[in-house]
């Protein structure tokens, strides 16, 4: 039986990940207690010089032998601007926990970043290319840099792009930005636009954990087949964007760019309207090309958009939704760093051990 060990476990994508992993018969699942790090190093060797005094004796049990470890954990600030904290976080504590997992005898390393370390890039790829536009997004790609680095044991590292569920803030604000007058795209809207649903991102962690062992360090998450109007519209409810000219809208960002880009929560800001408009395109990818397909489509993201909808009209709340995200009833309904907006740092206690299935094995 598999066992696997989990990072970051109460925050949104990691509780996602747990839920996925446990509701499986196959597998012996653990959430395990990341430490809370700051530093100052701002380069692969600073970092990595910093690992050693790490502790984790708390996780010496959980760890030793297990066949994967996943990192789900990270300080979520998109608008951040303590770089020590961020790098602590999203740098430092990945790559010691690498070399905890490789002393512990842990056969494989699943690192989950974000395609935010590629920043503006034209086309998301699975390069080691770095294009990074804010604090939060240099210390996400620090963090790939010194995983990689860090050695020991074979490490993969999974960028998804914005995650999406229920009781994400991120989520709630940008489906009532898509119900308002407010929701508009860029020309004809059709350019692809990379976002996931919650459920679909742990179900590709659970691949990367369970199937064989990518022949490439970095794996990009599958687009799930919408343009920037589609993103709109579903989680809006059936709420159609309107269309502005291209020339306006790169005008606007440009302005917004040269008023205070310096700034990373006028950088982040910035970023999401561009990304609201122009979407960004991505190259297929390893996941892909195996013939993997996320599980959720279109009808999870509309009903997604019908409970955004419902929930902002009154108190009566569900919290139930496809897409595998955390309600907003339940301990731990944070967020983790994979989409820009998120403010939790999603360093939890540890969790008792759960038992789940899933198809495939450790290799």
């Amino acid at each position: 039986m598999p066992k696997i060990i989990v990072y970051g476990a109460s925050g949104f994508v990691g509780s996602a990940v747990l839920r996925h992993l446990a509701g499986h018969p196959d597998v012996e699942v653990a959430a395990a207690r990341m430490p809370r790090l700051r530093t100052a190093a701002r380069d692969v060797p600073g970092i990595l010089a910093e690992t050693a005094p790490v502790s984790f004796d708390d996780n010496d049990g959980l760890v030793a032998g297990a066949d994967v470890v996943v990192n789900a954990a990270g300080l979520a600030d998109a608008t951040g601007a303590d770089e020590d904290a961020l790098t602590g976080a999203n740098a430092l504590a990945p790559a010691a926990a690498v070399r905890h997992a490789a002393r512990a005898g842990a056969k494989r390393f699943v690192h989950i970043s974000s395609t935010a370390v590629q920043g503006r890039t034209a086309v998301l790829d699975e390069s080691a290319r770095h294009e990074p536009f804010s604090p939060y997004s240099r210390s996400k790609a620090l963090g790939e840099q010194a995983v990689l680095a860090a050695g020991g044991l074979p490490v993969v590292v999974y960028r998804p792009p914005s995650v999406h569920g229920a009781g994400r803030a991120v989520t709630a604000r940008l489906a009532a930005l898509a119900r308002s007058r407010l929701s508009s795209v860029a020309g004809d809207g059709r350019a692809p636009s990379p976002q996931a649903l919650a459920g679909n991102v742990a179900a590709a962690v659970a691949q990367l954990c369970l199937g064989p062992l990518p022949a490439q360090p970095v794996v990009l998450h599958p687009w799930e087949g919408l343009t920037a109007a589609d993103v709109l519209e579903l989680l809006g409810a059936g709420h159609r964007p309107r269309h502005i000219p291209v020339p306006v809208a790169r005008g606007l960002l440009a302005l917004g760019r040269a008023a205070g880009g310096w700034q990373p929560r006028v950088a982040a800001q910035v970023r999401r309207a561009e990304l609201m408009w122009f979407g960004q395109a991505q190259e297929p990818g390893w996941l892909a090309r195996q013939g993997w397909q996320p599980p959720e489509g279109r009808e999870s993201w509309r009903a997604l958009g019908e409970l955004q909808r419902t929930a902002a009209a009154g108190p009566g709340r569900t919290g139930h939704e496809p897409g595998g995200g955390r309600t907003g009833h339940e301990p731990g309904g944070g967020r983790t760093g994979h989409e820009p907006g998120g403010r939790r740092t999603d360093h939890e206690p540890g969790g008792a051990q759960r038992t789940g299935t899933i198809a495939g094995s450790v290799k």
